[in-house]
């Protein structure tokens, strides 16, 4: 009887946090929200057109990945041959240049700047300079990294992740955005106290679905910072959430949960989100049985009366995709 009114004190309180939040259900249909556009090299993008749309509040670009090509292909390379190892550079350069004239034109239309690094397997401090290096950050400039899945053979692991974050910290004084999938989003959740760093950094969360009631609050996340809700993943010919003119299908287009002029006195900020008490982290088990981290601070019988369910089986808010 104690557990179960815990529990359910404990749901009653976060579905009052849950009904706070009106950011979950198309939100990008209501036109008075901002929307971010970001691209990597190979998105094409007319800013003449772009621009014309006001409710674009900001542009993030692809800047590094991984680890930088190397330039003297006399040395140890990634190329299958010296001159495959050439090309590599040759697009590498390209693209850089690339990502800066994409910062004078988002800067010079008065939008706000950001540019994510994807991590790959490799050395994270090697990783981080190497963003740096690229992306020349201003201080008022968004910094994000891109863990695009939990296959840590092509990408980053996250333990490397949270190494990548306290360099980049360690070296500008500011934390990076975090960009991930729902699926991995929700394994960091429930597994907050081993990611203690990457749970509590502002989300940018990729889900392309019209909406997401009862995803958040998940772990420390009581929200995205922003949705990426459009992409090549289900934009075509046929159907798209948003068309944005000036780009083609492929573009990713993201929403925010608020105002623009609130997006921009946090943009560049760079700051961890609270951690929240363990005991408002696991209430339900996967399996359907009952799952508690640490209801004692409710007021419901001792710590040591409740058995403890481990966290890669809880999750706070666990959907199916």
């Amino acid at each position: 009887m104690k557990i179960a009114a815990a529990l359910a004190i404990g749901l009653f309180a976060l579905g009052g946090a849950q009904g706070a939040i009106a950011a979950d259900d198309e939100p990008w249909k209501n036109k008075t929200t901002s929307l971010v556009i970001d691209a990597y090299e190979l998105n094409t993008v007319e800013w003449d057109k772009m621009v014309t749309n006001k409710r674009i509040a900001g542009f993030i670009s692809k800047a590094s990945d991984g680890l930088p090509e190397v330039y003297d292909c006399s040395r140890k390379h990634n190329g299958d041959t010296v001159n495959h190892c050439k090309t590599m550079w040759r697009k590498y350069a390209v693209s850089r240049e690339l990502h800066q004239t994409r910062r004078l034109l988002a800067k010079a239309n008065g939008l706000l700047w950001g540019a994510y690094h994807l991590g790959r397997p490799g050395n994270p401090v090697d990783q981080a300079n190497h963003f740096l290096d690229y992306a020349a950050p201003g201080p008022e400039d968004m910094m994000v990294l891109d863990i695009e899945s939990l296959d840590s053979s092509q990408f980053m692991s996250l333990d490397d992740a949270e190494t990548f974050a306290r360099h980049i910290k360690a070296r500008t004084g500011r934390y990076p955005v975090l960009y991930i999938n729902h699926d991995t989003a929700r394994y960091i959740a429930t597994r907050r106290e081993q990611y203690r760093l990457l749970s509590r950094l502002p989300l940018w969360y990729a889900r392309y679905k019209p909406e997401i009631k009862g995803v958040f609050p998940m772990g420390n996340w009581d929200n995205y910072m922003l949705w990426q809700f459009s992409s090549s993943t289900n934009c075509d010919d046929r159907s798209c959430p948003m068309r944005i003119e000036g780009t083609l299908d492929d573009i990713d287009v993201n929403t925010v949960p608020i105002s623009r002029e609130a997006l921009a006195k946090i943009w560049g900020k760079g700051e961890l989100l609270p951690e929240k008490p363990p005991a408002l982290q696991y209430l339900v088990n996967v399996k359907g049985s009952l799952g508690t981290s640490a209801l004692a601070g409710l007021g419901f019988g001792s710590a040591h009366s409740l058995a403890r369910v481990p966290s890669v089986l809880t999750a706070l808010n666990y959907q199916e995709d």
